[in-house]
């Protein structure tokens, strides 16, 4: 039903992290519904794998290498986007990373730091650059990925509970910020996604049955789950929403 009412042909987004896992789901349906998509990721070579699968599509696909933490590479990140297509449209804010800790006290300084850098900071700073090239197309949307872990501890994973909290909360600042700038903040919070990312927990069938016995609705989400909320949100559909969190997580929250 979502690809039934959803246009976004002619647009060009920018999807961070979208060279594999739910980002390269999200960039896949984005460029079969005719958006103009640039990914962004640290190894080329995995950027280089993405490109030729879309060509399998018979898609395009623009990929820049760019550590989202590194202000320079961002910059230069947006650059591109300008020279190239002289516009952006749509940005999905999707690195993310986690390592897990014992607890937050116990966790090393770097460590904090690291996943800080690419959940929180490295959303900032994509945020920040991007919406200068989205001013001057008169608007856009900008649809960060967090995580029910933003609300709901979860052991082992204190320093990420604490990152997707702040990508909420900056949600929140930006949406006020710049909602006179006709540019929509919002994000999208799923459960235990099945994607590398979250590999260790579902391929585990013990843990993986404690975290399913949580779920009303049974199962754990795909990666199509998320994608239809964040396509929603990057349309025009979602006009009138801002400063708004999606929960998808099969009722685990309710």
């Amino acid at each position: 039903m979502v690809d039934k009412n959803i246009d976004l042909s002619g647009k060009v987004a920018l999807v961070t992290g979208g060279s594999r896992g739910l980002g390269k789901d999200i960039a896949l349906k984005m460029a079969k519904r005719g958006v103009e998509v640039v990914i962004c990721g640290r190894k080329k070579e995995n950027l280089d794998t993405t490109v030729e699968e879309f060509h399998t599509h018979g898609l395009d696909l623009m990929a820049e290498c760019a550590n989202i933490g590194k202000s320079d590479q961002v910059k230069a990140l947006i650059q591109a986007i300008e020279e190239k297509f002289g516009r952006l449209d749509i940005l999905i804010n999707n690195v993310g990373m986690n390592i897990l800790t014992p607890s937050v006290v116990e966790a090393d300084e770097g460590l904090w730091d690291k996943i800080l850098e690419s959940n929180l900071k490295g959303t900032f700073l994509v945020s920040s650059h991007a919406v200068t090239l989205m001013k001057g197309s008169g608007g856009g949307k900008i649809v960060n990925i967090s995580s029910i872990a933003a609300r709901k501890v979860s052991r082992g994973m204190g320093v990420y509970c604490v990152a997707k909290a702040g990508v909420e909360m900056l949600t929140r600042v930006l949406a006020v910020e710049l909602a006179l700038e006709h540019i929509n903040v919002n994000a999208v919070a799923p459960g235990m996604v099945r994607t590398r990312f979250s590999q260790p927990f579902w391929s585990d069938e013990s843990l993986l049955k404690d975290v399913v016995r949580t779920i009303p609705m049974g199962r754990i989400a795909e990666t199509g789950d998320v994608v239809g909320a964040v396509m929603f949100l990057a349309s025009d559909l979602s006009d009138f929403i801002t400063g708004e969190v999606i929960t998808v997580d099969g009722g685990s929250m309710a």
